[in-house]
């Protein structure tokens, strides 16, 4: 087991670590994350196998993260205490996340988890930057299924008409979660939100797998209240 002990050293256990990651590499499992813009190997369920041995380790975290290796990064969110980061430290390992997937994982599994979660939200809500844009938006998404008291809903929903249309692909996609999420959550706003996915279209030829809702936002919105009613 990847642990520091006696005669072993940060670096000893790093290199450990960092050597069974090599050794986990699929150059097809490589390829089809090509595709979604993520530069590794690694088959998610080995990797959180790997996790759940080394457990929690906050110094191997941070060791992990500042290899820049994407692989090395997703295990660092994993075995990371989440609660132990400062804001602008957050705010750095968000700008430098580097792939779509190290970016998720950093925001569900350690920023929805931290004390300046909403500090972070605020900042990264109007970013100039439409990666860390998406993520203030995925934030805001959350609040508005968990803890909507204090947003503005329509103020929202004003915003996604003007800009969704015409937004980057992920800061697209992230807006697009929380117009359906305000449409599935609040039914003051449904009809609202269902107008303004229908004129806008957005995702609406998205390729959907048999069995999984479409992220057009009147189908998703549509299929979710759906399953909240009685049966």
């Amino acid at each position: 087991m990847a642990q520091v002990t006696a005669g072993t050293t940060t670096d000893d256990v790093l290199g450990e670590v960092l050597a069974e990651l090599a050794q986990l590499d699929d150059p097809k499992v490589r390829a089809v994350n090509a595709n979604h813009g993520d530069d590794h190997g690694v088959n998610l369920t080995r990797l959180r196998g790997v996790a759940k041995r080394l457990k929690t380790q906050p110094e191997l975290a941070r060791d992990l993260w500042a290899t820049g290796d994407t692989a090395a990064r997703l295990l660092a969110v994993l075995i990371c205490r989440p609660k132990a980061f400062e804001q602008g430290e957050l705010d750095g390992m968000l700008r430098d996340a580097g792939t779509p997937k190290v970016q998720d994982w950093l925001v569900n599994y350690v920023v929805k988890k931290n004390p300046h979660v909403e500090a972070l939200r605020v900042l990264w809500f109007d970013d100039g930057d439409p990666v860390v844009a998406s993520a203030g938006w995925a934030l805001t998404t959350d609040r508005v299924a968990k803890t909507p008291d204090g947003l503005d809903l329509p103020g929202l929903l004003d915003r996604i008409e003007a800009e969704m249309k015409d937004a980057p692909d992920r800061l697209q996609w992230a807006m697009n979660h929380c117009l359906a999420q305000i449409g599935i959550e609040h039914a003051e706003y449904r009809a609202r939100a269902l107008a303004i996915g229908e004129r806008l279209q957005v995702l609406k030829d998205y390729p959907t797998p048999p069995g999984c809702t479409s992220p057009y936002a009147p189908i998703w919105i549509t299929e979710m209240v759906s399953r909240q009613q009685p049966q």
